[in-house]
């Protein structure tokens, strides 16, 4: 089951993948992560793991699969019996950057839990993407800005 979500974002690419892969940050970003913790040092690279905990949930260790820097990362981590694969997604528009975020979920329990949690995942992923746009868009007037000056 996958669940989407994309918005336009009036900010460069880079602007957003910094906040992207700034995983510590998020919990400034959007009230759906109460708090990340990465389990190691160093830039995001496959292999690399963050603990998560979002409101109403236990911590989950999402572990980083795939990532093109600037363009896309990747990361899973299970669920009762299923995975669930995050996708952050960012491709280049004439305005800024297109954000999609994703989460598919696969295992024996995704359709009991797909009925469950559809609305709840996506109203998360809309507000998280909403918190990237938020601040992605600051931060690029911020700059504008003081190049103006």
């Amino acid at each position: 089951m996958r669940i989407q979500h994309s918005i336009d974002i009036d900010a460069p690419t880079e602007r957003v993948w910094a906040l992207t892969i700034d995983v510590e940050t998020w919990p400034t970003l959007t009230p759906t992560i109460t708090s990340v913790e990465r389990l190691d040092a160093g830039a995001m690279a496959v292999g690399s793991q963050a603990r998560i905990k979002q409101p109403a949930q236990g911590a989950k260790i999402w572990t980083v699969t795939r990532l093109e820097p600037g363009r896309h990362f990747e990361w899973v981590t299970r669920l009762m019996g299923t995975t669930m694969t995050g996708r952050h997604e960012l491709s280049p528009r004439d305005t800024g950057t297109r954000n999609t975020l994703t989460v598919d979920i696969e295992g024996l329990l995704a359709p009991v839990l797909g009925l469950l949690l559809r609305a709840p995942i996506y109203n998360a992923i809309a507000k998280e993407n909403e918190g990237f746009k938020r601040a992605a868009e600051q931060r690029h007037a911020a700059t504008a800005s003081q190049a103006n000056s």
